[in-house]
């Protein structure tokens, strides 16, 4: 039968979150998200509902692509097929459907994600035109009662200190817009200017955004709370170097890859 693509704004969020999770069935880590989840999700990456794509077969979902949008740059949230429809297309018409989304929005750079085990995903962005940018880790680090120079300041300082000290772009979920969707954001300083980081608070602290000089004493301060965990954090960055230092161990590696439209 043929493919149909629908908006994804046609689907409720429980019909996503089935999908989502039926579509990342057997996957390389395990993956499961309820609907709350994903509303939050979508609200802090500017997902588009429009601009995202569920493929049906036979009027039953077998896939679903997210968009989201931020002016000229756009990224992809998850691309997932449900087990029994995978290698037959499905991945690619999704892709491109987002790519056709994306123009139309006036999108110039689409960036995305891949685990590296994930060779068949990874096979179809080089097809469809996409070059990796930089490899990038999710690192995580065990809580340690042993505490860091650092103290707490406001989130909002905090931010504006590691905007001024960094010198590279940070990955979509933790860039300075999605920082902007929470309000829960916490801060941290060293004595003298030398660093700082904004994080949330959580069963593993979510360290979305450090810079400076001092990063061993950030981390020591935040693994005080509860492990920390860092997202698709460049594996060239000082920040892979502190986590080691301190015993953190990198769980995931991906690369991250763009085109230009």
């Amino acid at each position: 039968m043929a493919l149909e693509l629908r908006p994804a704004a046609a689907f409720s969020l429980d019909e996503l979150a089935a999908l989502f999770n039926a579509g990342y069935q057997d996957y390389f880590l395990p993956f499961r998200i309820d609907p709350l989840s994903l509303r939050a999700m979508n609200d802090a990456f500017d997902v588009d509902a429009d601009a995202s794509r569920v493929a049906l077969r036979d009027g039953e979902p077998v896939g679903l692509a997210n968009l989201a949008l931020r002016g000229a740059e756009a990224w992809v949230g998850g691309v997932g097929v449900v087990p029994d429809a995978r290698r037959g297309g499905v991945g690619e018409a999704l892709m491109r459907a987002l790519h056709e989304e994306a123009r139309a929005r006036g999108v110039m750079t689409i960036w995305l994600e891949v685990i590296e085990q994930n060779e068949a995903a990874a096979r179809l962005y080089d097809k469809l035109g996409y070059e990796v940018v930089r490899e990038v880790e999710v690192w995580t680090l065990p809580a340690d009662e042993t505490g860091g120079s650092a103290t707490e300041v406001d989130a909002h300082d905090a931010h504006e200190h590691v905007r001024r000290l960094r010198t590279w772009r940070e990955p979509w979920q933790r860039a300075d817009a999605t920082l902007a969707h929470y309000d829960d954001l916490r801060g941290l300083a060293t004595r003298g200017g030398g660093g700082a980081a904004v994080f949330r608070l959580g069963g593993a602290l979510p360290l979305l955004q450090i810079a400076g000089s001092d990063l061993e004493e950030l981390l020591r301060a935040m693994r005080t709370r509860a492990p920390v965990s860092a997202l698709n954090v460049p594996a060239d960055d000082p920040l892979t170097d502190a986590l080691r230092a301190l015993g953190a161990s990198a769980v995931v590696r991906q690369r991250e890859m763009s085109l230009s439209l």
